[in-house]
């Protein structure tokens, strides 16, 4: 799936990736291929992006999640 982190100023990640680990506001959720749209509000944490030794993370103090057609836009 295509995801894409983006901030006001500049773009944080874009690439592909099976999985993304989000701090929502009612608790940690992933996201992985083909999931359902979705928009949820993102808390203070840590954005995770892969698994294992090629995992990336951003830490974020909040924003907001887009899941649409297997395409991940995360606004923090």
């Amino acid at each position: 799936m295509q995801v894409e982190i983006l901030t006001p100023d500049e773009t944080l990640f874009a690439g592909e990736t099976e999985m993304v680990s989000l701090p929502g506001s009612n608790g940690s959720f992933q996201i992985l291929n083909s999931h359902a749209p979705l928009i949820a509000n993102l808390a203070k944490g840590e954005v995770r992006i892969g698994e294992g030794k090629s995992a990336t993370s951003f830490d974020v103090k909040g924003g907001l999640v887009e899941v649409l057609k297997n395409k991940v836009v995360v606004l923090v």
